[in-house]
């Protein structure tokens, strides 16, 4: 196995699709005796690129729960989306419902469900996967199936138990027997009642068999593949890809499994780059908000700007319902084309052919003075990635060269990205202390990063958070927090405290994002369901330089989060006694401008 990668960062999905309900009772009372309460729900939310869509984010904001007091109420909304076959509002109502109710195991139950149904059509909407049935072999298929369990014995965060990961792939498996995208592609032969019934009594074929070991479960695998291929004609490596799918994908909120097309995705979005239009989107109801747009990218030299809405994707309307579908389209080879239909904030529409190309991603933006009597400077930082710590830097010496006095480095809606770029970025405003801590079950997951004093800057600063700063971005917040270095002004962050582990598989192009690790703040408060809480605590209306509700676009001054920390710095309420020069030899920074 190939460890690649440690990574920390909210990684999800997106889709709305329209599929049979398969909330049997059969179903329930297996995930029923096995489900684990927990308050951190999936939150399946990705890189807010359209690159990002084969595995996460943007989605539309979740349901709000305000009006709701009472956990029944809030079961039968979330039944009410699984009933319309809204798998990806059911997760997300489910998510946040467990967050208020994290006791209620029937909440938690529907969500496991849910998101069963949500992964069986994300997979089957999924090029690279489908194309794996045809080409792997049973033995292939089964090898994968060990590999995966290994990796899960040898580095998962917590004891496996093999019994709820067996009792998960088969719930993973009736779940796709009702489903018609799997079926249609591998069941339209096959006699319906046929189906029904063995959907309905296949956990009863596993009631006598051993489930103590990996090595169990592969031997339970291949003999379920065998009387499945027996008795509904279902292709052998279809079933046991469906128990490597239910296996992780249940495990915790971020462990899941990586199809080839996904795992290439995930490293290009690692390395700040990916093919597709270079605009960030957030998934509504019936059209695709357009948050920004890639400077030099092909969506900014087709004309496409911010505040935007795409309203079609080739053939797929998004005001049926399918926003999400057709956030998918929009992906595809480098120099294929997509046509798409826009309607701007004036109203006025347009339809566009646009060239897919290779974008590189800036993690850096909106880098300027936000108060230039004061020399505040900002920067937002919209993703931990590889090239995060030059480009930083980079902004941190433009602001210096203008006179900046302090600093504001905005990392709302942020999602997370590499541990080691935030610990890095992080190092560069803390002169010593710990950064953060992260423990796992295997003891090469356990580390203690702490800053050095070299390269430090000693300016004034603040960290602008909100309820969608996530992860990595949770690290960073968190050092700067408890080391008193500066002011955290919004809301409380999300509360994803995990770390995950990119692992490439050996027996088939696929990959693992594995949890490996939970990770702490320096005062050694677990972010994992807590987050991050401001010291300045503000609500969040709207972002500067992001779109308002109704597209345009909202200015540093209808920024309320951003306007009270600039208030902090202006006043010279924060570090003021800093120095706002970089702790070491000028010399030596100088020789790492860029």
């Amino acid at each position: 196995m190939d460890w690649i990668n440690q990574i920390s960062g909210r990684l999800s999905r997106r889709c709305c699709l329209r599929i049979a309900v398969a909330g049997s009772l059969t179903l329930a009372s297996l995930l029923g005796c096995v489900c684990r309460v927990s308050a951190q729900g999936p939150s399946w939310i990705s890189p807010k690129t359209e690159a990002a869509h084969s595995s996460s984010e943007n989605e539309s904001e979740p349901t709000s729960l305000a009006p709701i007091h009472s956990d029944d109420e809030l079961l039968t909304i979330g039944l009410e989306f699984e009933q319309s076959h809204l798998w990806a509002d059911a997760v997300r109502h489910y998510e946040k419902a467990i967050k208020k109710y994290p006791e209620n195991a029937m909440l938690y139950q529907r969500m496991v469900i849910a998101k069963l149904h949500y992964d069986v059509n994300r997979r089957y909407q999924d090029s690279s996967f489908v194309s794996s049935i045809d080409q792997l072999s049973t033995e292939q298929a089964l090898d994968l199936y060990s590999e995966i369990l290994a990796n899960l014995q040898t580095h998962y965060v917590d004891d496996v138990d093999w019994g709820r990961v067996m009792l998960h792939g088969t719930a993973a498996l009736e779940v796709a027997l009702t489903e018609d995208r799997f079926a249609s592609h591998l069941l339209q032969k096959a006699d319906p009642n046929a189906v029904e019934h063995f959907r309905q009594n296949v956990h009863h074929e596993l009631t006598n068999r051993s489930t103590s070991t990996r090595f169990d479960l592969r031997a339970n695998v291949a003999y379920v593949a065998g009387i499945a291929k027996e008795r509904i004609g279902l292709s052998p490596t279809a079933t046991i890809l469906e128990y490597v799918g239910g296996a992780v994908s249940t495990l915790d909120p971020y462990t899941r499994l990586l199809s080839g097309n996904q795992l290439d995705e995930m490293f290009s979005n690692i390395e700040g780059n990916f093919v597709g239009l270079g605009i960030e989107l957030k998934a509504e109801t019936d059209y695709l908000q357009i948050v920004s747009v890639i400077p030099g990218g092909p969506a900014e030299q087709a004309g496409i700007v911010a505040g935007d809405r795409i309203v079609r994707v080739d053939d797929c309307e998004t005001t049926n319902g399918d926003s999400n579908y057709a956030a998918d389209l929009l992906r595809g080879p480098e120099n294929s084309f997509v046509s798409i239909r826009l309607t701007s904030a004036n109203g006025t529409t347009r339809d566009l052919t646009v060239e897919r190309r290779r974008v590189e991603v800036p993690c850096v933006e909106n880098v300027h003075l936000v108060d230039l009597q004061n020399k505040v400077g900002y920067l937002r930082l919209t993703n931990f990635q590889k090239t995060t710590t030059r480009d930083v830097e980079q902004a941190l010496w433009d602001l210096h060269r203008q006179g900046m006095q302090s600093l504001i480095i905005d990392v709302r809606g942020n999602p997370g990205g590499l541990l080691s770029a935030a610990v890095e970025v992080a190092d560069r405003f803390l002169g010593n202390g710990r950064i953060v801590t992260t423990r796992g079950r295997n003891v090469r997951e356990n580390f203690d990063y702490t800053a050095h004093r070299a390269n430090t800057w000693n300016i004034p600063m603040a960290v602008l958070i909100d309820r969608d700063s996530a992860s990595a971005s949770e690290i960073f917040a968190g050092a700067i927090a408890d080391s008193g270095r500066g002011e955290v002004v919004g809301e409380t962050s999300y509360g994803k405290g995990s770390v995950q582990g990119i692992f490439r598989m050996q027996a088939a192009k696929f990959g693992l994002c594995l949890t490996t690790a939970k990770f702490y703040s320096p005062s050694g408060k677990a972010i994992s369901q807590h987050g991050v809480d401001p010291s300045v605590p503000v609500e969040s209306t709207y972002v500067a330089a992001r779109p308002n509700s109704s597209g345009q676009m909202t200015t540093d001054q209808e920024d309320a989060v951003l306007q009270q920390a600039v208030l902090k710095l202006a006043n010279g309420n924060v570090n003021a006694n800093l120095n706002i020069e970089p702790q070491d030899s000028q010399r030596n920074w100088v020789s790492r401008r860029p």
